[in-house]
């Protein structure tokens, strides 16, 4: 649909029978939407709007029916912008049976209103509205934005009226959504407004089962269907409620940044071995913020250590922009700290951004991160609270950092034979637990962020060993292990258990990566051909997945893992199954 076809002082017909009646307000990136669905004398009209825009609201429904053939009065929530018509439809509709259809939580406000217009609550009409030519479907989406709210489909047309669920702050005016690039309008508006990706995710799914032919939200632009598929993909990994990200700030354009800095930072920390690489990107994606020329870390006590370390990154010496009382809180918990700098989360002196680390396993102060600037710089609350965030991820990279300067000093061989199964090359059990102390605590300080273990197991493995002997089971064991390798990312932890037990940890805010790699090593096991003395062997492997809980120990997740392998086990082998209780 051209926009440039469309005169907007008109009604336009978006469906059969469905017109958008609404105003377009100038110079308001907050366009909302009123829609009439044209049904004789029992015509419906959605969501009214508000005072500012009923009189030309009005002029187009007339243009359509007569104002009185409407009957029905939908409204989703009990916002003043699509609600506030209500006092003037009150003292126009001239029928008995006209009723305001919503939820009982927006009629508990509603009444508030005093209207004359009986309120009646979808629930008694068993969530659905029998229409002369049409059904209308109420879906419930709760918390998006409030405890109560829903959204409307017509069966017949596939219009899905989504409330606020789809809403966009535009520039301008586009009846129509006319390219993919709407979705940045849609994501500044859900990042605020809604409260959690998974709450958001709820109710797509529920949408996801619709036919859906076209999206008509409260505000924003309507969507047409070759946009709907794509559009539900991006806010199924959307990061919401980002005034959980700080204390008294509210510009959602700073936090829509903050949002996208913090989350692809914590990605980095998770998928980068290379800490130059980490600390390369941060400086690249903070400079939008503040202006960072580079960054170094000021360790004390770690003078040996920094000593061997010929990147110049790391100084057991006072840098510029610390002080003497500030190295005093080095071994110091993150409370004195607090306490001490009065809830700021960094100290700025001399052109430099000092911000203080953490440990994560005891929560005592153990270095600093110092951001130079190129210029002076107002730092206020703002930049204290981004810091906030960012210190702890940077943290762990950084005590990853450490430990494997450590390692390198005391012999990187002795350190490979420790970490490596000299048969698999898959890491070993004293790996995983080490790896996985500080995985947790991340996930720990990230919940958003899905943890993730497939427990694999070569089905009938003792039958190889017993017909051709050790020396070739070893062979199906090599084998199986470099098909785990060859099918997941280098940010994945690959571990065998013991045995021809294996486990592959994978961090990742798509919950569905974990079964789509286990099922592409399934696939690839199944279908190896061997040769010479076991090339009529034919090897399967089953598989558990099972995603950690919050606060969830590594005993419990594994547990759980092990539990769903089982299961696959007794159902058959050579298939996957995704823990449930």
């Amino acid at each position: 649909m051209k926009n440039i076809d469309i005169k907007y002082d008109k009604a336009v017909e978006i469906a059969k029978d469905i017109w958008w009646v609404g105003h377009y307000l100038p110079e308001d990136p907050f366009q909302c939407h009123v829609y009439l669905i044209k049904n004789g004398n029992n015509s419906v009209l959605i969501d009214p709007g508000s005072k500012l825009t009923f009189d030309s609201t009005l002029k187009k429904i007339e243009s359509i029916l007569p104002f009185n053939d409407i009957k029905y009065f939908i409204c989703h929530h009990q916002d003043p912008d699509i609600t506030g018509s209500l006092l003037i439809i009150d003292d126009m509709v001239n029928r008995d049976d006209a009723v305001i259809l919503s939820h009982w939580r927006t009629i508990a406000l509603l009444k508030h209103y005093a209207l004359k217009i009986p309120l009646q609550c979808i629930e008694e009409l068993g969530w659905e509205l029998e229409l002369e030519y049409k059904k209308l479907k109420f879906i419930f989406t709760p918390y998006l934005h409030f405890a109560g709210a829903f959204t409307t489909y017509d069966e017949s047309t596939g219009v899905l009226f989504s409330s606020d669920i789809f809403g966009g702050f535009t520039e301008g005016f586009s009846l129509y959504v006319q390219n993919d690039g709407y979705f940045n309008a849609i994501k500044l508006f859900h990042e605020h407004y809604m409260p959690s990706r998974e709450i958001l995710r709820h109710s797509l799914n529920k949408f996801q089962k619709l036919n859906l032919k076209l999206i008509a939200p409260q505000h924003g632009s309507v969507i047409p269907e070759q946009f709907i598929s794509s559009i539900i993909h991006q806010l199924e990994d959307l990061e919401c409620g980002i005034f959980l990200n700080t204390e008294d700030d509210t510009d959602i354009f700073r936090l829509s940044k903050l949002n996208r800095l913090i989350s692809g930072f914590f990605r980095n920390v998770l998928s980068k071995l290379e800490f130059k690489e980490i600390i390369k990107y941060l400086e690249n994606e903070i400079s939008s913020i503040f202006p960072v020329k580079s960054i170094d870390f000021f360790l004390n006590n770690f003078g040996e250590l920094v000593s061997e370390n010929d990147s110049k990154t790391f100084y057991d010496k006072p840098l510029k922009g610390l002080k003497p009382e500030d190295i005093k809180f080095i071994g110091k918990n993150r409370v004195k700290w607090e306490l001490s700098y009065k809830g700021w989360w960094l100290i700025y002196r001399e052109k430099t951004v000092c911000v203080p680390l953490f440990s994560s396993a005891e929560d005592t102060l153990f270095g600093y991160a110092i951001f130079n600037l190129n210029k002076d710089f107002r730092v206020g609350k703002d930049v204290s609270d981004i810091m906030k965030e960012i210190s702890i991820p940077l943290g762990i990279a950084l005590e990853r950092e450490l430990m494997m300067l450590k390692i390198e000093q005391e012999g990187h061989r002795y350190y490979e034979q420790a970490i490596k199964d000299e048969l698999t090359g898959l890491h070993t059990r004293l790996f995983m637990k080490d790896a996985l102390d500080r995985i947790l605590k991340m996930n720990d300080r990230k919940p958003k962020v899905a943890l993730s273990v497939i427990a694999l197991d070569i089905d009938h493995f003792k039958k190889v060993n017993d017909k051709f002997g050790h020396h070739y089971g070893d062979i199906v064991l090599q084998e199986v292990a470099k098909i785990i390798l060859d099918n997941i990312r280098g940010e994945d932890v690959d571990i065998r258990l013991g045995g021809e037990e294996f486990a592959v940890f994978i961090v990742d805010e798509n919950r569905a990566i974990s079964s789509s790699i286990a099922e592409r090593i399934r696939l690839n096991v199944q279908n190896f051909k061997f040769s010479g003395v076991l090339k009529d062997v034919a090897i399967t492997i089953s598989g558990g997945i099972s995603f950690r809980e919050p606060k969830e120990t590594l005993e419990n997740f594994l547990d759980r893992a092990d539990k769903a392998l089982y299961k696959s086990k007794e159902t058959g082998r050579n298939r996957i199954t995704v823990y449930s209780k």
